[in-house]
């Protein structure tokens, strides 16, 4: 990018996508933070959940859907809004793809770092977030001085995809997922899924209200600001930008418990079709 154009700003949107809701709270946050930006979220809900699916699989949609936002989107930007996305590609996207790319785990990572005053710390995520270690390895990275907790909450997706974010069924389910945590004595719990903020009042509920809940979606959105502050990608636009939307399953079913999620309605939401190693909007 030439000096002329980091002076004058970049209009072009930025691009996010996660295998389905959980990426609306980075969304959100992100919205929330910089209103007058353009984005272009697409949710592979046509694939969904990419939690249990080998790492290799989530790598190659990742990258598919990465390029699709470059090519036919022209964004300037990609956020990988989704954590087990993140864990399996961050680093072969920011190798491979000619704009920046941000992920939600290190972001996280620091702020749980900030948030404890124990320096026991959990993270919660899917299994394949949790099993590929990405989190182990940046804490450790960015401090020894913490005492580390991990557990996968298979089913949590599954929750927020159907809408039920509060439930019966759902605190049982937290009660024995979350079980090995509370005896950890941790006093600050990562939500490592962009799909957990939206269980966060029955994680509390679970895990105690002395114990602080972080957000890995409001960290990537302070990060995404800083980034585009610095590098001169911001946009120089005044007033609200767009927001647009796609799905790869059903459109309606996601508008329906995207808005409910998102707090606002989504507006129209855009097919798209996979077919191999291409996408397009139907």
């Amino acid at each position: 990018m030439n000096m002329l154009s980091q002076q004058s700003g970049d209009d072009r949107p930025i691009g996010m996508f996660d295998s389905g809701f959980g990426g609306l709270s980075v969304a959100r946050a992100l919205i929330d933070l910089a209103p007058n930006e353009n984005l272009v979220y697409v949710g592979d809900t046509g694939r969904y959940p990419y939690g249990p699916r080998p790492l290799s699989e989530v790598r190659d949609y990742s990258l598919q859907i990465a390029e699709w936002l470059i090519t036919e989107i022209g964004v300037k930007l990609i956020v990988v809004a989704c954590n087990t996305a993140s864990a399996a590609a961050l680093d072969l996207l920011q190798s491979k793809v000619d704009v920046p790319v941000v992920g939600v785990i290190e972001p996280g990572a620091r702020a749980i770092l900030k948030a404890t005053k124990s320096g026991k710390v959990g993270v919660i995520g899917t299994v394949g977030t949790i099993s590929s270690g990405a989190y182990q390895k940046k804490v450790a990275d960015l401090s020894n001085e913490v005492n580390l907790s991990c557990a996968a909450c298979p089913g949590f997706v599954e929750f927020v995809e159907r809408g039920e974010t509060e439930s019966e069924q759902l605190t049982v389910l937290a009660e024995r997922l979350l079980a090995p945590l509370k005896e950890a004595e941790i006093d600050a719990l990562l939500l490592g899924c962009t799909h957990y903020p939206f269980l966060s009042r029955t994680i509390l509920d679970v895990m105690g209200r002395n114990v602080v809940l972080v957000s890995s979606a409001d960290e990537t959105a302070f990060e995404v600001r800083e980034m585009l502050d610095s590098s001169g990608l911001a946009t120089t636009r005044d007033g609200v930008g767009s927001w647009t939307f796609y799905s790869s399953g059903d459109t309606k079913w996601f508008h329906d418990v995207g808005s409910m999620l998102f707090g606002e309605d989504l507006g129209e939401v855009i097919p798209v079709s996979w077919d191999g190693n291409s996408v397009s909007s139907e």
